[in-house]
């Protein structure tokens, strides 16, 4: 791991492919300039993360999530929507903003026990190194300490909202692990764990410092769907990943969605368009499970359950998934969702803020990881 904390601005730098993007990095190196003291102060918050708490091995095993800093697009919407208005990045606002990143962090660790998960951002993700029962507690953790965050700033529909989004979380959750198992192409229910799972704390954050930040309430409504919006199409850009992402620059396994028995978009388009891909995946799916099973029984005797690379089967499967064009139209819908953020975004003033969310909304359709 690295020493030094990476800024937000680096992370999502990082993601781009710069060759092609050049006035996007371009863009993404003034938001930087312009938000440096901010993006530092918050960096500073985040590397004490649990300081204050109980020196237990799930305080560990928290911390060491936040240390591998994601790209944190969460708390800077949250940043950004606070400058839309009149807000300052007060000890209100970078409550709000930390909490954001909080909640993130504690689904991650909850998921990756979950699906045990052995990489997360390129590290090996924390329940290998402290356990699944450390990795649960650890969550646990960084969700009471974000609650406790939020409930000092005194505003109880930011409050409210946030309990709302973590119950939606939860259902998101525990609907994917039903359908755990089988794969059922089903788009109802892929929406439902979408809007609740990922773009749910997206809306949040936009909504969150919107209000902090004074505006009135129909700017808060639509910097909640702009992050709405957001959200599914980080998300539909993360089941494109899963698919034709670089193993090095994503920090997992090809068809880890699939191997953990989720179902994404690319999947659900695919299998409408051609039924055999339906029947191969199912097939798939049981033969995951049954590894999974196999799985616990092999941590239990402290076996290594490292994934090999993907087999000639899987090779197989996403030739004929790409023949669908399923991963190029499911670009598309994401696009469509950002293309329907930016056009909101131009309902308000000019200002530095509104590019700079722009700016952001761009990222999310190029990022590599």
């Amino acid at each position: 791991m690295e020493n030094e904390q990476q800024t937000t601005m680096k992370q999502l730098s990082q993601a781009l492919d710069n060759q092609q993007l050049e006035g996007l990095s371009l863009r993404l190196i003034e938001m930087k300039n312009w938000l440096m003291d901010d993006l530092l102060l918050l960096d500073q918050r985040f590397s004490q993360v649990g300081s204050d708490g109980y020196a237990d091995v799930a305080w560990d095993c928290a911390k060491y999530l936040v240390a591998i800093p994601g790209k944190r697009i969460r708390p800077l919407c949250v940043l950004l929507a606070l400058k839309m208005g009149k807000g300052f990045f007060d000890e209100k606002a970078q409550a709000v903003a930390m909490a954001c990143e909080l909640v993130h962090a504690a689904t991650l660790l909850h998921d990756d026990v979950i699906d045990l998960g052995d990489e997360r951002r390129g590290y090996p993700t924390a329940r290998v190194i402290y356990s699944n029962a450390a990795s649960v507690l650890g969550g646990d953790h960084l969700l009471l300490d974000a609650l406790k965050r939020v409930r000092i700033v005194k505003n109880d529909l930011i409050y409210d909202e946030l309990l709302e989004v973590i119950d939606q979380m939860v259902n998101g959750e525990a609907l994917q692990l039903v359908r755990r198992g089988k794969f059922d192409p089903n788009r109802k229910a892929y929406w439902q764990v979408v809007e609740g799972k990922t773009a749910s704390l997206f809306r949040w954050a936009l909504r969150s410092g919107a209000r902090l930040a004074g505006l009135d309430e129909t700017q808060i409504e639509i910097l909640g769907e702009i992050g709405l919006n957001l959200g599914i199409a980080f998300q539909l850009i993360d089941d494109a990943l899963d698919l034709e992402g670089d193993q090095m620059t994503m920090g997992k396994m090809p068809f880890a969605d699939l191997r953990e028995g989720k179902l994404t978009w690319p999947l659900i388009l695919a299998s409408e368009r051609n039924p055999e891909i339906a029947k191969e995946i199912q097939e798939l799916v049981e033969v995951e499970n049954q590894k999974t099973l196999e799985a616990v029984v092999l941590q239990r005797n402290h076996a290594s359950t490292h994934s090999s690379i993907p087999s000639s089967r899987y090779v197989q499967l996403l030739e004929k998934i790409k023949d669908t064009h399923a991963i190029a139209d499911t670009k598309a819908v994401a696009q469509e969702k950002i293309d329907q953020s930016i056009a909101l975004l131009e309902q308000f003033s000019d200002s530095p803020s509104k590019i700079a969310l722009s700016t952001v909304c761009q990222t999310v359709m190029s990022r590599k990881a």
